[in-house]
């Protein structure tokens, strides 16, 4: 899984939405659809984008098929996101510099 696929699959809302449900538990398709105005079919088509970016993963249990984040597509989210820690505090350090100078 790339980061570009990562990013693509949690850039549509709907799909957000879904991987944000799941932080709350396993689910299966049924339970994930609740609330939302969709089919069965567009579940598992933003499931299936969801789970080939690495985020999510699977588990069939019998006839049922239970959704759960997948850490490691959430690790790899972290590490691409970590390098710009140390940015942004400097980046906010100097914004707040330039604004005390501004008013005085």
């Amino acid at each position: 899984m790339s980061e570009t696929e990562l990013f693509r699959a949690l850039a549509d809302p709907t799909r957000r939405a879904v991987f944000e449900r799941l932080a709350d538990g396993e689910m299966n398709a049924t339970e994930l659809r609740q609330g939302f105005e969709m089919s069965q079919p567009a579940m598992s088509q933003h499931l299936a984008v969801l789970r080939g970016a690495g985020l999510i993963a699977e588990q069939k249990l019998g006839r049922n098929v239970l959704y759960r984040i997948n850490p490691a597509g959430v690790a790899q989210m972290h590490t691409w996101l970590s390098r710009y820690n140390a940015f942004w505090p400097k980046r906010i350090d100097e914004l707040k510099k330039l604004l005390r100078e501004m008013d005085q």
